[in-house]
């Protein structure tokens, strides 16, 4: 009988510890501060507040459509960048890429003129009674244009692993392009879609620049969790806090769930 030795554990000198600290503690420190002000007995009665209800249902309500919207019209497009080969394609994946590089500013200003009453589109859309900005419907859109490559590039990068062979072979076996997608596809990058999805629900549920300049900022139609924290740092910081507070839990579990899901 051979004895093995034990794994090696590699443990991190104390030098690397103490270079570390300031940065975990420039990160950590704001988020402590944030919690130690916010009050649970003063949490329960701002969210009764009718504003700060309204945003937070707006809030959960349209990063959930976007999250649909996305997966709808995201996922073909993830599957051409993933498994073909065509003219164009690094154009399509920096055109994919740019919103999360692109200043959401910029990208507010952009939908405006594209879909604003005067813009390229909206103003056909005008001439039929249709218009987009300023309503929930702009809230989403904002949304969509600035989270969904989050789910795109996720989904590619799922897809791009599974083996060209199983398609082939269910293509041999008499299955048609849309069965190949539903049971052999989607099912293997299930983790890649589902961690895409959340991150793309994220990422909805805290835009801000995009959404303050294509949807405005009004209570009750178009105020989402950010908006009402700008709002409410200017009249009321415990609202600001209590939003801010919510809007941290939620991205924090998002990402316990992501890791949890690509975890080996």
């Amino acid at each position: 009988m051979t004895d093995h030795a034990p794994r090696p554990t590699h443990h991190a000198p104390p030098l690397w510890w103490l270079t570390a600290i300031p940065l975990l503690l420039f990160l950590a420190l704001p988020l402590v501060a944030l919690l130690w002000r916010t009050h649970l007995a003063e949490l329960g009665e701002n969210l009764r507040r009718t504003g700060v209800g309204q945003a937070v249902y707006l809030s959960l309500w349209t990063s959930s459509v976007t999250v649909i919207l996305t997966f709808i019209l995201g996922t073909p497009v993830a599957y051409l960048l993933a498994r073909r080969e065509f003219r164009g394609r690094n154009l399509l994946d920096s055109l994919i890429d740019l919103p999360t590089v692109l200043p959401p500013a910029v990208a507010g200003v952009a939908l405006l003129m594209a879909f604003g009453r005067r813009g390229l589109v909206g103003s056909l859309l005008a001439d039929w009674g249709i218009t987009l900005a300023f309503t929930p419907l702009a809230v989403i859109m904002a949304q969509l244009f600035v989270a969904g490559s989050l789910y795109v590039k996720s989904a590619a990068a799922g897809f791009a692993r599974i083996e060209k062979e199983l398609e082939e072979a269910a293509r041999l076996d008499g299955a048609e392009e849309w069965g190949v997608l539903w049971h052999i596809i989607l099912p293997l990058s299930r983790g890649s879609l589902l961690t895409g999805a959340v991150l793309t629900w994220a990422r909805a549920l805290g835009e801000f620049g995009a959404t303050i300049i294509f949807a405005g900022n009004f209570p009750g139609r178009t105020q989402t969790m950010p908006l009402a924290i700008y709002l409410g740092f200017e009249l009321d910081l415990n609202v600001a806090l209590t939003l801010s507070a919510i809007l941290l839990a939620l991205s924090f579990t998002t990402l316990i769930v992501v890791k949890r899901v690509i975890r080996p």
